[in-house]
């Protein structure tokens, strides 16, 4: 339950200040020093005091409470999620729109919200903000944001977007830019549409409001096979030259702003480099690594921390030796080669043996080549005659919803081990996340 003035507790840690102030699972706060809550960001903002009164509804009755809190110490409240803002545009190449039915509920979700932006990053278009939510956003400073922006050319974001209702975006930008609020944009590039003169457009109009827009992240369209219904002109993938072609433009700006800012603001996509066939820059050209969540950096810092580890190398691998057990484990068709590699020096330096397998994307098309968007049904089909040998497979956390051992397609663990009859270990995504399944 999520109303209105009113945020309810999912948990209360015990021995908490909530706890000994008497506050329980089901309540709802309407109020901390007497300002209203609407969410669990108001709770954030309002609860950094160490004296709080807070008002308190329970079963029809409100009352009050005083909580007192020791600095530093967190006030012991799990609250309930909030209501998601749906989107209200129909982008042409919306994931959301592509998936085809009988996944999971919660795939379905068409998320536009500012809050979830603040929180975790998700990508917003701006087009559903209210004066209220501006105002909002401004007051409590809910810094950096994600914007998708893809063109600064109204009529083709309107377009790649489905909403010819959609507000100029570079007066959304100008406005947090005048109010000191950071943005990190993305632009999904479509061949015929973004791309060439008008990817170039975009780039220049978004460094006007550097530093504010922190940086600029060119990703590729992804298609699935499912996608239906058809747009002018057709709606085709980035294919090599497409991506050769839009890393020449990246590129270009980057050495000028790098020269006069010392940051590259603008970056490619780890798939774009791969599509292209090109090699990724240094790690230390990604800076701070401000969009690694949208795949800008995710290989070349894997490979750099793989190139770290020489030194636990030792230990790993004479803990191996008694076990005498091979490792299976499984990626999508883009990341194989880095993944492989790593083994392969694995193997070279302690006799370290993990057999890796590049799992085609049957259920969404072979064009989906992420680790992420494997299905548990395509980890079976492409390890049925692999496991014989094999004491232990390595699944990597990105397959899997987070915090659960569900895939996409609602295919567990249990099922993994159950259909391939071998042990599922969970692993973190890395070289070190890697090593410690080896050594548990």
């Amino acid at each position: 339950m999520q109303n209105r003035c009113r945020v309810e507790i999912e948990r209360v840690r015990p021995g908490s200040a909530a706890d000994r102030g008497g506050l329980l699972s089901g309540d709802l706060l309407i109020s901390i020093n007497g300002h209203r809550l609407n969410d669990s960001i108001d709770f954030m903002f309002y609860k950094n005091e160490p004296e709080l009164n807070v008002d308190v509804f329970r079963r029809e009755k409100n009352f009050s409470v005083k909580l007192l809190c020791k600095e530093g110490t967190d006030i012991g409240i799990t609250l309930k999620p909030f209501r998601i803002k749906r989107c209200n545009n129909n982008c042409i190449f919306c994931f959301v729109s592509q998936l085809p039915k009988g996944l999971r509920r919660s795939l379905y979700i068409k998320d536009e919200d500012y809050r979830m932006s603040f929180l975790y990053g998700n990508y917003i278009t701006l087009t559903n903000l209210s004066a209220q939510d501006k105002k909002r956003i401004v007051e409590q400073r809910l810094s950096p944001l994600y914007i998708s922006v893809h063109s600064t050319n109204r009529s083709v974001r309107n377009t790649l977007l489905g909403n010819q209702k959609a507000g100029d975006v570079l007066k959304e930008l100008k406005f947090f830019k005048e109010n000191k609020i950071r943005l990190h944009t993305q632009i999904v590039m479509c061949p015929g549409y973004n791309d060439g003169r008008e990817l170039q457009k975009t780039i220049r109009d978004l460094y006007g409001f550097y530093p504010y827009v922190s940086s600029i992240a060119v990703v590729p369209v992804g298609l699935i096979m499912h996608r239906k219904g058809g747009v002018t002109p057709p709606l085709q993938p980035v294919e090599k030259e497409d991506a050769i072609k839009a890393i020449e433009i990246i590129d270009f700006f980057q050495k000028r702003f790098k020269k006069k800012h010392g940051d590259p603001i603008v970056y490619s996509s780890d798939e774009l480099y791969i599509k292209g066939g090109l090699n990724f820059p240094p790690l230390k050209d990604y800076g701070e690594l401000p969009q690694i969540e949208n795949g800008v950096g995710m290989v070349p810092l894997f490979m750099s921390r793989a190139k770290k580890i020489s030194h636990q190398l030792s230990a790993v691998g004479s803990q191996l030796e008694k076990k005498k057990f091979q490792v299976l484990t499984f990626t999508g068709m883009s990341f194989y080669p880095y993944l492989k590699k790593f083994a392969d020096r694995l193997l070279e330096k302690k006799n370290i043996n993990i057999d890796v397998v590049p799992v085609e994307n049957t259920f969404f098309g072979k064009s989906v080549t992420v680790t992420g968007l494997i299905t548990g049904r395509d980890v079976i089909r492409a390890l049925a005659d692999k496991t014989k040998g094999h004491e232990y497979l390595f699944v990597p956390d990105v397959v899997l919803r987070e915090g659960e051992d569900v895939f996409l397609d609602d295919v567990t663990k249990n099922d993994i081990e159950n259909a391939l009859n071998i042990k599922v270990k969970l692993i973190e995504s890395t070289p070190e996340g890697i090593l410690k399944g080896l050594e548990a």
